[in-house]
């Protein structure tokens, strides 16, 4: 990211994103991720709430989830990471480490984090994973984060509800936006996981409201005798009007 005439660009392979600052305001002028699926993700630098980290030693051999927030001590924000903090050992046992990201200071980060653990009536326990402290919205704007509807009170874009979760190749594996004022559903970003994790070792695909132990799909450039082969529970076809053989189901 360099900055330049009063505006961030941040640079891409194939693409960039263009944020213009006017004093104390920072105003979205694109609307294109800063990074796409199939993306290595950025190895950044960063203060977090255990400590400066390197983003790709932070994951390590592992899969990666980050997480945004608008802001600290907010309501629907304190929520968010209270069923995080809940479910981070479900992250953990599919080998995914959590990390989150807001606005604010790393001091901000620890004091909030206590109101975190206090909503899972666990006042006294640490917060299960770190908070980057993006103060400066550099993070924000190089992953292309911020909400330009929701401003705080110096009139500041804070940042969108952002997921990313990165496979072990540090490869951008799935990205969802929401917007500052919906919360996510993290045993939705559970199952999505699960999906990628499945689809990453085996050619299939998950249909929709797919769960594990549901049924998968074989992927269409499979033909039927190579998912004969693979597949050694059989493969089972839905007959469609259009007479094409494409919905073929099996057991994973």
């Amino acid at each position: 990211m360099r900055h330049t005439s009063g505006f961030f660009h941040v640079v891409q392979p194939g693409k960039a994103q263009r944020v213009s600052v006017s004093g104390p305001v920072l105003e979205k002028k694109a609307t294109m991720p800063g990074i796409l699926l199939g993306d290595e993700f950025p190895n950044f630098e960063a203060n977090t709430t255990i400590g400066r980290i390197k983003f790709h030693d932070f994951l390590g051999s592992s899969w990666g989830i980050l997480f945004s927030h608008p802001k600290d001590f907010t309501p629907v924000c304190t929520t968010e990471l209270a069923r995080a903090a809940k479910l981070s050992g479900e992250f953990k046992k599919r080998d995914v480490k959590m990390i989150a990201l807001s606005v604010d200071s790393v001091e901000d980060h620890c004091s909030w984090s206590k109101d975190v653990m206090a909503l899972n009536t666990e006042p006294d326990s640490p917060l299960p994973y770190p908070i980057i402290a993006d103060d400066k919205r550099h993070l924000s704007v190089q992953l292309g984060m911020l909400d330009p509807d929701e401003l705080d009170k110096d009139g500041i874009p804070l940042t969108a509800r952002c997921v990313f979760v990165i496979g072990p190749d540090k490869k951008l594996k799935l990205s969802i936006l929401y917007p500052a004022t919906t919360g996510r559903n993290f045993d939705e970003l559970l199952r999505v996981i699960d999906s990628l994790q499945l689809t990453a070792q085996k050619k299939v695909a998950t249909p929709v409201d797919w769960k594990p132990g549901d049924k998968v799909m074989v992927i269409p450039s499979l033909s039927d005798a190579e998912a004969a082969a693979l597949f050694p529970s059989g493969v089972t076809t839905k007959p469609m009007p259009s007479g094409k053989s494409y919905l073929r189901y099996t057991q994973p």
